[in-house]
């Protein structure tokens, strides 16, 4: 389904359906009280944003251990692939949802609720922030404990009243910490109104580092040298290059013109510099050209070429990235790479990776302009935002380190 019909269904079904469900667990709670017991199996939801589940995994980490808990996991199925590179929950504990139609998402809704109850879920976990779909999900799931976040006092969009921990989302803290703050709702040794009434430290968001061998590098290296055989490590540093976002917010991408000036100024610059350009099979197209345009050798259409779940490893042997704020952006936080976010209508503030990111931002008075209280929706189809970051800036920003590796 496109973005903008998913939205449709989750007003105008939403709403009356989040209502309804609301006051059926009202009675349901006043005739069988449920009972509190300390959770010992939490299902997270995240559904669309792939950087999310990397950007939730200290929470997931931290209801590990200071709970003891068993995780498990809902997501789209078409994003699975994220929750691969970390490994923290079970493959068998995830369950996806088909997004292609409402068909689909329909049938896969009952096939989930089933599943929670034969997973014997007590704890559920909606890390979303503007979905009632997830409130529906969680209210339904049949779980004692319920965290998410809730409008309160705010404006924010209605998601019925369905949560048992009440969590007041920060819009001034990143969003790594409003995740934490989801788990120790779950964690409060009293009730809180609204929880969470902690100072979560940095030191609390961040993530586990990727390692590998030589001989998974070495075969990394060789995939390399299938799409430009004259690759070789002692004479080439690789700098990838990922000019796509996601669909759902189109406006995150930075002119397709200035990436291949960016690219030309890079290999004019580094002679030892070989450009990889990043992207799913379905960006290969685009990527080819890009490549044509860019008018030089090396720089090679990588697009599909690696699987999500070998990003990591393309990583490690890379010098350096540029990318739009997307997916890549939030899974190199796993790796040491060297990596320069390009941030138009979200802020890094609050959305930026956890690795050693470098965020580029030109800070508009109108930046950002999609948050939870507007469904990340914007009117916005001119994005200056992102017009605003020149060439120069860029280069500038990455120039030591390809100066550095030479």
């Amino acid at each position: 389904m496109k973005v903008d019909t998913m939205r449709a269904v989750d007003r105008w079904i939403g709403i009356p359906l989040t209502f309804l469900l609301t006051q059926a667990l009202r009675l349901r709670d006043f005739f069988i009280p449920p009972v509190q017991v300390r959770p010992k199996r939490i299902l997270f939801i995240e559904l669309s944003e792939m950087g999310s589940t990397i950007l939730a995994d200290p929470a997931l980490r931290k209801a590990k251990t200071k709970l003891g808990a068993e995780l498990f996991f809902v997501i789209f199925a078409g994003n699975r692939g994220s929750l691969d590179l970390l490994g923290t929950v079970p493959p068998e504990n995830i369950f996806t949802l088909r997004e292609d139609s409402l068909v689909t998402l329909a049938a896969d809704t009952l096939r989930f609720l089933a599943w929670t109850r034969r997973r014997g879920i007590d704890a559920v976990v909606d890390l979303e922030l503007f979905s009632r779909f997830t409130a529906l999900l969680t209210g339904a799931s049949g779980a004692a404990h319920r965290a998410g976040f809730h409008r309160f006092c705010g404006e924010g969009l209605y998601r019925g009243e369905m949560l048992t921990h009440r969590v007041a989302y920060n819009p001034h803290l990143h969003i790594a910490k409003n995740f934490i703050a989801l788990v120790n709702s779950l964690l409060a040794a009293e009730p809180e109104l609204p929880y969470c009434k902690q100072l979560i430290g940095d030191e609390e968001i961040s993530l586990p580092l990727l390692r590998f061998s030589e001989a998974e590098q070495a075969g990394m290296r060789r995939r390399v040298a299938e799409h430009y055989p004259e690759y070789g490590t002692a004479r080439h540093q690789l700098v990838l290059i990922n000019p796509n976002a996601s669909e759902m917010l189109p406006q995150r991408r930075w002119p397709a013109e200035r990436f291949i000036e960016l690219i030309r100024r890079i290999l004019d610059a580094a002679p030892d510099v070989l450009v990889l350009i990043t992207g799913a099979p379905a960006e290969r197209a685009e990527a080819s050209a890009q490549c044509a345009a860019v008018g030089s050798l090396r720089c090679v259409n990588f697009a599909g070429a690696v699987q999500l779940a070998e990003l990591p490893l393309l990583y490690s042997i890379s010098t350096l990235m540029v990318t739009n704020d997307s997916g890549p952006g939030h899974f190199s936080a796993i790796t040491p790479l060297p990596v320069f976010v390009l941030f138009g209508p979200e802020t890094p503030k609050l959305y930026g990776s956890l690795g050693k990111a470098t965020p580029i931002y030109a800070g508009l008075a109108c930046s950002p302009c999609v948050s939870a209280a507007n469904h990340r929706k914007t009117p916005c189809t001119d994005n200056k935002c992102l017009q605003a970051i020149s060439v120069e800036q860029v280069f500038a920003a990455i120039e030591p380190l390809l100066r550095a590796s030479q």
